[in-house]
């Protein structure tokens, strides 16, 4: 055969042998990447749906529809749905009187750094809101 020549036409379906993959290896070795549980779990509350309220028909995310069934539930003396909200409601008083009193916020805006070095007083957020629970 000629030097210039391949021994074979690269075709359709046939790529080129320096382009094919070695014996025993695999095309994708890692496979594809699983997604984790918070992730799915968002993106399944973030999926539209339709409700009528009303008679009327909107469009709301899960997440909405599920808060709302929770609270009307409640309202209506069921005392599993009444226990899972007074539950996160705590759990929510205590992330904001844990930052509240001296835990390091998530992220620090601007604002915060101008006024330490101002000398101001950062006190708690009960020392500045009088009528705050978390006293």
């Amino acid at each position: 055969m000629c030097e210039t020549k391949r021994e074979y036409a690269a075709n359709y379906r046939k790529p080129p042998l320096h382009t094919r993959f070695k014996k025993g290896q695999s095309g994708n070795p890692r496979g594809r990447p699983k997604k984790n549980l918070p992730a799915l779990l968002v993106a399944a509350l973030n999926e539209p749906v339709f409700v009528t309220i009303d008679g009327e028909r909107r469009k709301i995310t899960k997440r909405e529809a599920v808060i709302t069934q929770l609270v009307n539930e409640s309202a209506g003396a069921n005392l599993r749905a009444t226990k899972m909200l007074i539950d996160d409601e705590g759990h929510r008083k205590e992330d904001r009187c844990r930052t509240a009193a001296g835990a390091a916020p998530v992220r620090a805006g601007r604002r915060g750094g101008d006024q330490r070095r101002r000398g101001a007083n950062p006190g708690s957020l009960a020392a500045r809101n009088p009528g705050d629970e978390c006293r």
